[in-house]
């Protein structure tokens, strides 16, 4: 795909004009980074960083049937949803593939929003429109909305000064409208960095304001944009599956039935053939990257979904899928880099821990 094929957010303009390093992430033009990943990294994990999530997928369910018929298509438990609370879910094929995974929110009775992957909104719709029932109606209202995720310790410190001392922000897990500065914005408070965070949903038009006046507000705790890169290391360092491939506790086997449910039992049953597990390099060696293969003893056991320098820790990191039997924390492993092994170590959940 050529450059000019690539989609813009919003906020494209606005990157570019803060020198943001543009690249083509899922059919978009998104900043991998503005100065560099480490210093935005480490700004998320001390102050306070802001990131363009518009590229994200906003999906509409909303009808007397939405929430039994989500509860069929989602692996996690809708039911458990009051009004104004949010849940990390899987939307699966009937091979308990992955299509997904995406965060439902339930913003009124009958009316959910589901923020989905970028490159994958609209195979997402058309799954969910093949799989529609009566009394649900379907709509992406992806390209009329904008949203920022704004992550790091002092995003409370900013919120108030952005919506007043006595404005308090949702709680974990919670979704709330607001006004601010004559804009309509939706704020929900899940944060996927290891950090308190914020995302926060408006109109695509109101982007290039709210992005500016949250920049300016937040100057004096320290904030700086920051791109897909520090996203990643971030992630990697709290061992978040940077592509949906790990399912754990986001599945509900209590519900009666949900597509994949049947796969998904019986692989509980018989214990799965890989799991993923992260890692630390040994040695201050290269990087680990994706697709690198995993050795035990000289056998081949696995193979590396996701690595990186950690920025926090200054060591190589990663996540890998091995063999469940070479699965164990402690085990000592090795990573093929450009033809030579690099002694790791299979490490516990989170790889970075807050001081």
């Amino acid at each position: 795909m050529t450059a000019t094929a690539q989609k813009k957010t919003p906020l494209y303009d606005e990157h570019v004009q803060r020198g943001g390093k543009m690249i083509a992430f899922g059919g978009w033009l998104m900043p991998v980074q503005y100065t560099s990943i480490v210093e935005e990294h480490r700004t998320v994990r001390s102050n306070v960083g802001m990131f363009d999530i518009s590229h994200m997928g906003q999906l509409i369910v909303d009808g007397s049937s939405a929430r039994q018929w989500l509860n069929k298509m989602l692996t996690n438990n809708i039911d458990r949803l009051d009004i104004g609370l949010g849940q990390y879910t899987f939307l699966l094929n009937e091979g308990a593939g992955i299509i997904d995974d995406l965060i439902a929110y339930r913003i009124s009775e009958e009316k959910f929003l589901l923020v989905v992957n970028a490159s994958r909104t609209d195979e997402d719709f058309a799954w969910l429109d093949r799989h529609r029932v009566e009394n649900v109606e379907l709509r992406n209202r992806s390209a009329e909305f904008g949203g920022v995720a704004v992550q790091g310790p002092r995003v409370v410190d900013l919120f108030h000064e952005l919506l007043g001392d006595d404005v308090d922000l949702p709680a974990r897990n919670q979704i709330v409208d607001f006004r601010l500065e004559g804009m309509s914005v939706t704020i929900a408070r899940t944060g996927y960095t290891g950090e308190d965070g914020v995302e926060v949903f408006f109109s695509a038009s109101d982007a290039p304001k709210l992005w500016n006046l949250v920049l300016e507000k937040g100057e004096r705790f320290g904030i700086k944009p920051c791109g897909l890169g520090a996203r990643d290391t971030l992630r990697l360092e709290m061992c978040y599956p940077l592509n949906g491939s790990d399912l754990g506790f986001f599945v509900d086997l209590t519900k009666p039935d949900f597509i994949g449910r049947e796969v998904l039992r019986q692989t509980k049953e018989n214990g799965p053939r890989e799991k993923l597990v992260p890692f630390r390099m040994k040695d201050k060696g290269p990087p680990p990257r994706p697709h690198y293969s995993v050795f035990n003893n000289g056998e081949r056991i696995g193979e590396v979904t996701s690595g990186t320098l950690s920025p926090s820790l200054n060591w190589g990191v990663g996540m890998a899928y091995v063999s469940a039997p070479h699965a164990k924390i402690g085990s000592k492993i090795e990573i093929e880099i450009r033809g030579q092994k690099f002694p790791a170590t299979i490490e516990k959940k989170p790889l970075y821990k807050k001081p």
